[in-house]
């Protein structure tokens, strides 16, 4: 009989498994928009960890999708550096403001915490606006098709677009699943159900949440950088508050504290935007209340039900 771990591991295959053969059958309005999506479900995982896993609420998680959007952005328009070198200072950016905001925000729990990470997210925003001269503000600058190149071939091309959305999504959600399972991610998991308790024990809960808001602002910034890279647009609209609720909602949305929950969260956040804009111009009221029927009857979220009522082993 096949072990938990094994059915885990399988079900996660199975879903990489899935998205990859869905490139050869998608029509192009789907192929383009898988392709958004897994980029922008990568950076729902960085907040995952942090949220659905810590137990940390974050209302400033925009200004690590930011760090990494405009670091790699700014560094192929106003520098001319190649992509890969480009991709590498938007991981960087993200990696050392996090280590920063994290050291300061740490000093506060609770709703202090949420407040001080928002007022991060906001002088983030605002700097972006500040110096539009190079960031060209809400306007935003393009990214030429010629200057996203990585190894000879374009990023510009719809293949080539959804293979890289592709491999950034299993990445995140590999090393999400390696992170959860191993002795870190339980030391995690018991700092959200019981802090005092696992302090107790002798951890250092400082230093594991530390480390844990480098790591979720690391696959933040790396998403960041990796949509201004595919998709050929920096602006300052991925830096506002709006940016830091929506990984909230597509977390709550697919279930915190799983794995494949913000894939979920955010594909049935996008379609039902996508399909209720359609048929009326107050699409979101239908989708806010789809959301609150969704809140009553499966407030665990989507993956978080499942887990609940069906795989018990589901990480």
């Amino acid at each position: 009989m096949m072990s938990d771990s094994k059915k885990d591991c399988f079900a996660h295959g199975g879903v990489l498994l899935f998205l990859f053969a869905l490139q050869f059958f998608l029509p192009a309005y789907h192929h383009g928009n898988m392709a958004r999506i897994m980029v922008l479900a990568s950076y729902a995982i960085g907040y995952n960890l942090l949220f659905g896993y810590t137990g940390l609420l974050s209302l400033g998680h925009a200004i690590f999708f930011a760090a990494g959007l405009y670091g790699s952005g700014l560094a192929i328009s106003q520098f001319g550096f190649s992509v890969g070198v480009a991709l590498v200072i938007g991981v960087a950016a993200g990696c050392v403001l996090s280590a920063v905001i994290g050291a300061l925000a740490l000093r506060t729990e609770g709703v202090a915490f949420m407040i001080v990470t928002l007022m991060f997210a906001q002088a983030g925003y605002l700097t972006v606006l500040y110096f539009g001269e190079f960031t060209r503000g809400d306007e935003g600058f393009v990214l030429a098709h010629a200057d996203r190149v990585l190894w000879g071939v374009s990023l510009s091309d719809q293949t080539s677009k959804y293979f890289s959305a592709f491999s950034l999504f299993c990445v995140s959600l590999i090393m999400c699943l390696a992170l959860v399972r191993s002795r870190f991610g339980k030391v995690l998991i018991a700092i959200r159900e019981n802090e005092e308790r696992t302090q107790m024990l002798g951890y250092n809960v400082v230093w594991y949440k530390f480390c844990t808001i480098i790591l979720s602002g690391s696959i933040s910034a790396l998403a960041g950088a990796t949509y201004a890279l595919l998709f050929g647009y920096v602006g300052a609209s991925f830096a506002s508050v709006e940016y830091s609720i929506y990984p909230l909602l597509w977390v709550l949305l697919g279930g915190a504290g799983t794995v494949i929950g913000p894939l979920v969260g955010m594909i049935f956040m996008f379609y039902l935007i996508d399909l209720s804009s359609g048929v009326t111009t107050a699409y979101m009221l239908v989708a806010g209340v789809v959301l609150v029927f969704l809140a009553v009857f499966a407030p665990q979220g989507v993956m978080g039900e499942v887990r609940s009522r069906i795989w018990k082993w589901l990480s």
